[in-house]
């Protein structure tokens, strides 16, 4: 079974179980007192959707179909920009963003887990985010007006693709035009590296490669595999040199609006839904590498040291250290070990 078809499985057993809860009674047959949007970037079948879906179920059947949080995949909303734009007005009432990419604009330090090769795997990654790294940035985060929920959601490690040679080594970087997402966090890591960096919206993502505007991009595996960028590349480096993840915002109002009760059965099952997904996020990158090199994508292994010390000698990092200031950058080295 293809991985594609994996996920149009998961997602039809969401919808069996959707209408299983409306023969209960619990379903959305009538309107409920608090529906809320809820926006993303990302294809409908990703995991991050395929487990918004599933705590959305599991708050309408607690909330006894009071709270019904209607999802929204795939920019269908508008993109990232727009999406935040509404969600800081009011007129989308929940938003999973990521605080590298277009939380950062408006809150720059939250952009500071997105160090290029700062963590070496999941482990360290939910050590400072679910530590005090974590609770730092929510702070700041409530502090410009969101309501934030305590557990980041997993976008994964970004790999390298490539479709005009493999990218062996830091030197292979050199002058290549790769596409980033709009974020000066991104930007700055690849021109570090010796890389073209040129920034686009996902969406454009798959056109941009085609054309030639760009000959590579970074995105996780998911992605590369959802968004079929197989199709328009040849080789994947795997070099997991960025963690992205999503945190997920309320508008303040939205979440007001209800009382407390409801409030912590959507806290609690959001939280609990985002620790399923980080489990088969890990799990499905697993399986994708072999998966996407059936489907013709080259894979091959960087030597990690070589990309750190070309971000630290270029001064990379103690540039960052200046940006996030001293208390975040030691919650952050007491996770990852002496970066600057």
């Amino acid at each position: 079974m293809t991985h594609v078809l994996k996920r149009r499985t998961a997602l039809k057993g969401l919808a069996l179980g959707a209408a299983a809860s409306a023969v209960f009674g619990i379903g959305r047959a009538h309107a409920a007192e608090f529906s809320f949007k809820v926006g993303t970037d990302i294809p409908e079948a990703a995991p991050l959707n395929v487990f918004l879906h599933q705590a959305a179920d599991a708050i309408l059947a607690e909330t006894g179909g009071r709270v019904d949080l209607k999802i929204y995949a795939n920019n269908v909303l508008g993109g990232d920009p727009a999406m935040f734009s509404q969600l800081r007005t009011g007129a989308l009432e929940c938003f999973l963003v990521s605080g590298i990419n277009v939380l950062s604009a408006l809150i720059p330090k939250a952009s500071i887990y997105g160090l290029g090769f700062a963590f070496k795997d999941d482990k360290m990654v939910y050590d400072a985010l679910d530590g005090a790294l974590g609770a730092e940035l929510r702070k700041q985060i409530v502090a410009a007006n969101f309501v934030v929920m305590d557990r980041i959601w997993a976008n994964g490690f970004r790999q390298i693709t490539s479709s005009t040679k493999p990218i062996l080594s830091v030197r292979d970087l050199e002058g290549f035009k790769i596409r980033v997402p709009v974020s000066a966090m991104w930007v700055s890591n690849f021109k570090s590296l010796g890389a073209s960096p040129t920034s686009l919206p996902f969406q454009d993502v798959y056109q941009a490669l085609q054309t030639k505007v760009v000959d590579g991009q970074e995105t996780p595996l998911a992605l590369i595999s959802t968004a079929k960028l197989y199709e328009v590349q040849k080789y994947c480096a795997v070099t997991n040199h960025m963690w992205d993840g999503y945190w997920c915002l309320f508008s303040t109002a939205a979440w007001k609006s209800m009382p407390d009760d409801l409030k912590a059965v959507v806290a609690r099952h959001l939280d609990a839904f985002a620790l399923k997904q980080r489990v088969a996020t890990a799990t499905e990158n697993e399986q994708l590498k072999q998966q996407l090199a059936t489907l013709g994508l080259v894979f091959n292994d960087v030597d990690r040291g070589e990309f750190v010390e070309k971000l630290r000698s270029s001064g990379y990092y103690a540039q960052w250290k200046g940006t996030f200031g001293d208390e975040l950058w030691d919650h952050l080295e007491k996770v990852t070990g002496k970066l600057a």
